[in-house]
């Protein structure tokens, strides 16, 4: 059976999954609300709340209470590693010296990405937990594979959405002084405001709006989620996908999402892709509209039109019921199924975009 402290563990990551429960102060108060409601003009947004293309099921206290009964009576197996997982060590030198365009898993949904001899990074999550409290709720399997010190001048970093596993508060404050730009959806620069983002480096998108920062442009696109850090901020701020591209690549990221049919429309209109960096992890049928299970992370990459995917949002916390292997091993499975070129670098690896890099399935020699 679970000890407390793995129960525990699984409770605060159900609630942070179901419907962004902590007991943290509410993110965003009533006159930013306001200011939104004067503002934002998307018809995604309606009453000081946003809204998914295709209406998902709202919050409900007795699905949340069904999933916090799941977290503390299910047997747990093997949701956690039980060895150390491998991770290959990033240097600064090396980082500045790559001239090629190029990718770097740090561990769950964060990427360093270095186009046009630029970085930019991906939903930094640097902490020990994926949670509202330092010594509660789920913990690290492995450390990054570069600190945040050594970490050279971003570009850009980018984020998808404002849960505890993708907007990390004191990752965010520990980067302040290496990042030149910040790139939110709609709703999200309070927070940075207040963790001592200066106004003038944040950039908020709505959906399908760009910014250029030089040669690279990123574009917000839709994805099908949900928003709250607190017990009352539930979708007061967007979420998104994006498309990142500078002149040599193209390169998609899911963030968090449920499959929906807007991965055809993003593949239609901004696609195809030399990459995509798909949500494939913490799924389960109680909260499948939010997060996708591997067969919906492959037809996601498949519609947005992707030359090589790697899936992401796995590997280094335990968010779900399912197995810690569970999203390689069904991925690899689908991706030789489906002929689709799968890379699954270990944290830290080096994978050049238009390069044929070979990936070895790292995971079940532990």
């Amino acid at each position: 059976m679970k000890t407390s402290k793995t129960k525990t563990t699984l409770l605060i990551a159900s609630l942070s999954l179901i419907g962004g429960l902590s007991m943290s102060a509410c993110s965003l108060n009533a006159q930013i609300s306001e200011t939104l409601d004067q503002q934002v003009k998307t018809s995604n947004y309606a009453k000081g709340k946003f809204y998914n293309d295709e209406r998902t099921p709202g919050f409900e206290w007795g699905k949340t209470w069904k999933i916090v009964k799941r977290a503390i009576t299910e047997t747990s197996v093997n949701t956690t590693p039980s060895v150390d997982i491998p991770v290959t060590p990033m240097y600064t030198q090396e980082l500045l010296e790559t001239s090629e365009d190029s990718v770097w898993r740090l561990g769950h949904s964060s990427i360093l990405m270095k186009l046009d001899n630029e970085f930019v990074l991906l939903d930094p999550m640097f902490s020990e937990r994926a949670s509202p409290f330092s010594m509660i709720g789920p913990k690290r399997f492995h450390q990054p594979p570069i600190s945040l010190e050594s970490l050279p001048q971003i570009k850009a970093v980018v984020i998808s959405h404002n849960h505890y596993d993708h907007l990390d508060k004191d990752t965010i404050k520990k980067l302040a002084n290496k990042v030149e730009n910040f790139i939110v959806p709609l709703g999200n620069a309070p927070d940075l405001i207040k963790w001592g983002i200066s106004e003038d480096r944040i950039t908020e998108l709505d959906w399908w709006q760009e910014t250029q920062l030089g040669d690279l442009s990123i574009t917000a696109t839709p994805s099908q989620h949900f928003s709250g850090r607190g017990l009352n901020d539930n979708n007061k701020t967007l979420w998104a996908s994006y498309v990142i591209k500078s002149p040599e690549s193209k390169v998609f990221f899911t963030g968090d999402t449920g499959y929906f049919d807007g991965f055809k429309e993003i593949g239609r209109r901004l696609g195809p892709f030399d990459l995509t960096l798909i949500e494939t992890g913490a799924y389960d049928k109680m909260w499948s509209e939010v997060h996708m299970q591997p067969s919906e992370s492959l037809q996601a990459h498949l519609d947005v039109q992707g030359k090589k995917m790697l899936p992401v949002h796995n590997g280094t916390f335990d968010l779900a019921f399912h197995e810690w292997t569970d999203p390689f091993n069904q991925i690899s499975h689908l991706a030789l199924e489906n002929d689709v070129d799968l890379l699954t670098p270990k944290m830290g690896d080096k994978v050049t975009i238009h390069d044929n890099n070979q990936t070895l399935a790292w995971w079940k020699s532990l």
